[in-house]
């Protein structure tokens, strides 16, 4: 279990550097943001393209800082009865939804997007508003981040099967390592 506990550190390793990329992305959305709205309505120009490379950067906000939010424990849950939880219960209910929840629906999703993005990349698919950018590169980001986020999944799931064998340490709410 050592070597899957290492290869889990690794990719908690890559989930934090791309939240640091999602992070990173929210202030270039809000300066882009600003200035398309002070070019607009100050100077009376205009451009789709910068409207959409919000969306672009929005895109990836979300798909590359969904992994980190995971190896936080910050996703959203229903609080209701886990929050009442004992002992290691919370652990194998975490584990249950990783396993039959989580790693299904975004494997399938990743399965799903994957052809659409090889269209949109072949096709050279353009946006239809004038001065619109091409469309892959959002597009890259589904599969790309459902991917991540399958491996972020198999990494807690590591982490928790560790937890329970008493091969890794967490804090008693056991959502970050005790370092």
């Amino acid at each position: 279990m050592s070597a899957l506990l290492k290869l889990s550190f690794g990719v908690d390793w890559i989930s934090e550097r791309l939240g640091r990329v999602a992070s990173l992305a929210v202030l270039l959305t809000a300066l882009i943001s600003a200035g398309n709205a002070f070019v607009r309505y100050l100077l009376d120009i205009s451009s789709n393209g910068w409207l959409e490379i919000q969306w672009y950067l929005f895109a990836g906000i979300v798909m590359l800082g969904a992994p980190a939010v995971l190896r936080l424990n910050e996703h959203v849950r229903v609080d209701l009865i886990y929050g009442k939880l004992k002992g290691n219960w919370p652990v194998y209910v975490d584990l249950f939804g990783l396993i039959f929840f989580l790693l299904p629906v975004m494997s399938l999703m990743a399965y799903l997007a994957w052809p659409l993005l090889v269209k949109m990349y072949l096709t050279h698919e353009m946006s239809s508003n004038a001065g619109g950018l091409i469309r892959w590169p959002a597009m890259l980001m589904l599969p790309l981040g459902f991917g991540l986020i399958v491996l972020q999944g198999l990494s807690e799931i590591v982490k928790r099967v560790c937890y329970l064998q008493g091969t890794y340490q967490m804090d008693t709410h056991y959502e970050k390592p005790v370092q």
